[in-house]
């Protein structure tokens, strides 16, 4: 697939998220093989005492685009996240630093050959049961190998995030040295990155975490009153930080992993209506609603590329994994060393609005309004948000 209408890439030569973190690693002393943000280089950073990074589930920069609000008047670029542009795949580039090609965390339902399971990874579960991978004896650096950036940073670290996931396996190995802040309210949540602007430590870098706008945009739709008014709450508190950091000589960067679009029924494509696609699978469709990998039987590829060119091939883009490993989707450089293993064999990246659905027997079925995952600019493109705006 080359890039046409309707279709966003990321942009890993100074345009993504990736890029992004190559500058804050860079201007805190630490060092990344990626090129640095084009929009916000390293030196722009240099004289902040304190910097935070602000991640907004969910916040895309269309969306913020038609929201006057302080955010939007801090606005100084937009992003690409990576692929797939989901939570599953960005927050693992925050935390450790890593493109997808190098971290290898692919998406929210995920094959681990080395368990030989289909897990999710941030809540650390395997998909059929739901039970928790550490009581099969599995942690996340054995089955992750990853070492986090605030390892790889000579200051103080902080990250602050919800109290109900703040000690969770996933954060508790990729928060590594980090002091970590668990919070319950979004008042709470701005009240500790205040306190950590505010302490005596020479300089420090503050990684913080707000789901709610994902959350209720699933629910409700990205464009409904609950997400406006949790986005106004949002606002509000982002103002009254933008002054603890002016008083503090600090910096404060927003961003986001995701946008979002809304989708629905309609929409759907559901594997129990197409048995003679289901057939053609080894285990079922792994990765996102909105970008799904397959995993195709021996000898039964042709089955499964006929079936969706007479069936689905205005509704579903067809790739081989292969092709887009070799196109560079998930970032520049080497290849983590499983991650064939976790691509699978082909991807299928819905059009329009468009979303897959693949059961698990005995799993609870629920429907989103908002989703994300896939390559429309509305999930793909994320804003850069800078406090106080550097000079240019």
């Amino acid at each position: 697939m080359t890039p046409d209408a309707g279709i966003t890439l990321p942009d890993y030569h100074g345009g993504s998220l990736v890029n992004l973190m190559s500058t804050l690693t860079t201007a805190l002393g630490g060092t990344s093989p990626y090129a640095p943000l084009t929009a916000l280089p390293p030196q722009a950073l240099a004289d902040a005492r304190h910097v935070v990074l602000l991640v907004v589930d969910g916040l895309g920069h269309d969306f913020l685009l038609g929201c006057d609000s302080v955010l939007r008047r801090h606005l100084r670029s937009p992003l690409t996240s990576v692929f797939p542009s989901t939570t599953a795949s960005a927050i693992p580039t925050f935390l450790t630093g890593l493109a997808p090609q190098q971290h290898g965390l692919t998406g929210w339902h995920m094959y681990f050959r080395e368990i030989g399971a289909i897990a999710a990874p941030l809540p650390f579960r395997v998909r059929a049961g739901r039970h928790s991978l550490r009581d099969a004896g599995v942690t996340p650096a054995t089955l992750f190998g990853l070492t986090p950036l605030f390892d790889r940073l000579s200051l103080p670290c902080h990250v602050v995030s919800p109290k109900h996931i703040i000690h969770s396996d996933f954060n508790v190995a990729l928060s590594g040295k980090a002091t970590r802040h668990g919070y319950e309210t979004l008042d709470e949540m701005f009240a500790l990155i205040a306190e950590c602007l505010r302490s005596d430590a020479p300089r420090s870098y503050v990684h913080a975490y707000w789901p709610q706008l994902d959350s209720l945009a699933h629910e409700y739709g990205i464009h409904s009153p609950q997400v406006a008014e949790a986005f106004a709450a949002l606002d509000a508190g982002f103002a009254r930080l933008v002054g603890v950091a002016r008083d503090s000589g600090s910096r404060v960067i927003v961003t986001a992993d995701h946008g979002f679009i809304d989708t629905s029924a309609e929409e759907t494509i559901d594997l129990d209506d197409h048995p003679g696609l289901r057939e053609t699978l080894l285990l079922p469709l792994c990765g996102e609603p909105r970008m799904a990998y397959a995993y195709v039987r021996a000898g039964r590829e042709t089955q499964f590329e006929n079936y969706i060119r007479e069936n689905l091939t205005d509704r579903v883009h067809l790739l081989k994994s292969a092709d887009i490993l070799q196109q560079g989707w998930l970032g520049p450089g080497e290849a983590h060393p499983a991650l064939r293993d976790r691509l699978g064999d082909y991807v299928l990246i819905p059009r329009g609005r468009t979303i897959l659905r693949d059961w698990l027997k005995g799993e609870a079925r629920h429907t989103h309004i908002g989703v994300h995952g896939g390559l429309t600019a509305a999930e793909m493109i994320v804003p850069l948000v800078v406090a106080p705006l550097p000079e240019s």
